[in-house]
């Protein structure tokens, strides 16, 4: 049908296509959103992963160093390392599964607060989706012992078969510092940090808590404490 002045109302040509593009545009920005968060979720965890793996490296190479100032036994600074490592992965095991547990407890009460306030049911769904992406407690607690393990046997490795005292301690002064430099650059780039300042920071952060732990041992021992 068209009216005097030649317009017709029977135009199929209607606002629908534009709909369907500002649809399709906001599906786009969802899509890049999620992309961007689940990104994001990686980069934390590879950044948590590679701190708790620095956490074993310094503290168990620390320990061990302050043992063989005192003991230039093997045995008594491979059993030494290895208890460090043992209840620093359980200390790092426990601590990641108490907060990633009450990380959980609120979100699930902001959850229920949300549900007993009547929101629709689009935010509750929303909502849910925010609970399935928090991590697992038990899964958070394997992944921090795990990397602190790892960084922990660096040190333990390096002295292990190394018999003469000077040589295992350089040894193990050698291995930490490569270790550190590649978990300072590592962490950098997951922080999207200055790769050499942030590794050179970590070196050096590193070598001073072996020296302290070394130094205050030696005085310790010295003394005939």
């Amino acid at each position: 049908m068209e009216t005097t002045n030649g317009t017709s109302f029977n135009n199929p040509k209607i606002t629908v296509p534009a709909v369907n593009d500002v649809e399709q545009q906001r599906s786009m920005e969802l899509e890049a959103k999620e992309d961007e968060f689940n990104y994001s979720k990686r980069s934390q965890w590879l950044r948590a992963a590679v701190l708790g793996a620095n956490d074993g490296l310094v503290s168990t190479a620390s320990l061990i160093m302050g043992v063989g100032a005192v003991k230039q036994d093997i045995k008594a600074m491979v059993l030494t390392g290895f208890a460090g490592l043992v209840a620093g992965a359980c200390s790092m095991a426990i601590g990641e599964f108490v907060s990633v547990y009450s990380q959980l407890d609120i979100e699930l009460a902001h959850i229920k607060r949300d549900k007993q306030r009547g929101e629709n049911r689009e935010t509750e769904e929303g909502k849910i989706g925010e609970k399935e992406s928090l991590p697992n407690p038990l899964q958070a607690a394997a992944a921090s012992a795990l990397s602190f393990s790892v960084g922990a046997m660096v040190p333990l490795l390096a002295l292990s078969f190394i018999s003469e005292y000077k040589v295992r301690l350089g040894v193990v002064i050698g291995a930490v510092s490569t270790a550190l430099l590649v978990f300072g650059w590592l962490g950098a780039v997951l922080g999207k940090a200055p790769t050499v300042r942030s590794a050179v920071r970590v070196l050096v952060g590193g070598w001073l808590a072996m020296a302290i732990t070394f130094g205050l041992t030696k005085l310790m021992g010295s003394s005939g404490l």
